[in-house]
C-alpha cells in the first residue's frame, strides 16, 4: 500500500474532507507532526520512506535528492519554486499543483492591502491602541496609478477587480504577450496599458507583485528600484519571498524613499526580521490562500490527485511542460 506524508501546515484544520479522502483509501497517512512549516532537512528526514507527499512551500530538494521511493509530489498551491522540476523529471517523480483554487483569495487580499495601505488603516488601529488619535489622511485608489508586475492568473484578476475602483491608470508588465486580456479590460472601462518595469517603478503609487520566484525574479526589487520609486509610493508582495530584498526594503522605508509596504511572504518564514520595527509596514503570515473555501479546495484537489495517481486514474492538475521550461 502507498505511504503518504502530508508536510504542508495547516492541513484540514477547519474542513475534514481532504484528510477523510486520504484516510478512506486505507493507506498509511502521516501528517506533519511538528505543527509548523518544516525546514528542508526535516522534510527529507520525515518523508524519506514515503511514496507520495502533499506539500506546501517547503523546500523539497533534499528529499527529492535522497529519496528512492518518492513517486509523486502533490503541491497545495500554485508556486513551484520549492520543487526542482528538472530533478523530478530526472527521477520520474510526477508533480501536481492547484493553480486555480488559490487565485481569487490572493486577489482579494491584494485589493484589501491596497486600501489598507493607502488609507492608513493599520496605522490608525495602532495609534488608537497607543492612546493616539491623529486621523491620518490617505490617497484613494481612484486617484492612484497602480503598477502590476506579473499578469498571469492572479495579476490579471487584480486588474479586473480594479475596474470598479476606476484608478487613474493601471500599468502592466509581463514577459508574455497579454494583449487580448488588456483589450478586454479596456472595453470594461479600465485605463490599462502595457509598460516597462522602469515606468512602473517611477510612476506608480502602488506596485503589486505577482510573479513566480525564480533565478530571474530573485531580488528583482532592491534598493536600485526603491531609488526610482516615488516617496509616497507603496509596495505589495503577495507573491513569494526572495523577490524583494527585505533589508533593502527596510532601508528604503527608514530613509523615506517609499511610504510603506505590505508583505505577505518572506525569505524565511515565520518572519522575525527588521521590518517589525516599522509602523508603516503591514506584515502578514503567508495568508494569501487562507480563506476557508480556498484552503478546502486546494487541500482537497491535492488529495484527489494523490489518490488518482495511485489508483491509476487521470490526474486533474499535473504541472505542464511550460513550468518545467520556466525553471531551466
Amino acid at each position: 500500500m502507498p505511504k503518504i506524508f502530508v508536510s504542508t501546515y495547516p492541513y484540514s484544520r477547519t474542513a475534514k474532507e481532504p484528510i477523510d479522502l486520504l484516510r478512506s483509501t486505507g493507506w498509511e497517512i502521516q501528517i506533519n507532526p511538528l505543527g509548523r512549516k518544516l525546514k528542508s532537512l526535516e522534510v527529507a528526514e520525515l518523508a524519506h520512506e514515503f511514496d507520495g507527499i502533499i506539500a506546501g512551500t517547503e523546500d523539497l530538494r533534499p528529499l527529492i535528492e535522497s529519496s528512492e521511493k518518492l513517486k509523486i509530489i502533490s503541491r497545495v498551491g500554485i508556486g513551484l519554486d520549492s520543487v526542482p522540476l528538472g530533478l523530478c523529471k530526472e527521477k520520474s517523480i510526477v508533480v501536481t499543483y492547484t493553480p486555480d483554487a488559490v487565485s481569487m483569495a490572493v486577489v482579494e487580499l491584494t485589493i484589501g492591502l491596497m486600501v489598507s495601505l493607502t488609507r492608513q488603516v493599520v496605522l490608525a488601529d495602532r495609534q488608537i491602541r497607543d492612546g493616539s488619535w491623529t486621523r491620518p489622511y490617505g490617497k484613494r485608489i481612484e486617484e492612484s496609478i497602480i503598477g502590476i508586475i506579473g499578469f498571469g492568473r492572479i495579476g490579471s484578476k487584480v486588474a479586473k477587480l480594479l475596474t470598479v475602483f476606476k484608478p487613474r491608470q493601471v500599468l502592466v508588465y509581463d514577459i508574455k504577450n497579454k494583449e487580448p486580456e488588456i483589450t478586454e479590460l479596456k472595453k470594461s472601462g479600465l485605463n490599462i496599458d502595457f509598460s516597462s518595469l522602469n515606468e512602473i517603478y517611477t510612476r506608480s503609487d502602488i506596485v503589486t507583485l505577482h510573479v513566480p520566484y525564480s533565478k530571474l525574479s530573485r531580488y528583482m526589487i532592491d534598493l536600485k528600484v526603491f531609488e526610482k520609486m516615488k516617496p509616497d509610493a507603496y509596495l505589495i508582495n503577495t507573491a513569494r519571498g526572495g523577490i524583494v530584498r527585505e533589508d533593502h526594503l527596510y532601508d528604503a522605508i527608514k530613509l523615506k524613499k517609499i511610504a510603506g509596504a505590505a508583505m505577505d511572504v518572506f525569505e524565511e518564514e515565520p518572519y522575525h526580521g527588521q521590518l517589525i520595527e516599522l509602523e508603516n509596514v503591514i506584515l502578514l503570515q503567508h495568508m494569501g490562500s487562507c480563506s476557508y473555501d480556498c484552503r478546502l479546495n486546494m487541500e482537497f484537489q491535492a488529495a484527489e490527485d494523490m489518490v488518482n495517481y495511485f489508483k491509476g486514474k487521470p490526474l486533474i492538475n499535473q504541472v505542464p511542460e511550460e513550468e518545467y521550461a520556466y525553471q531551466e
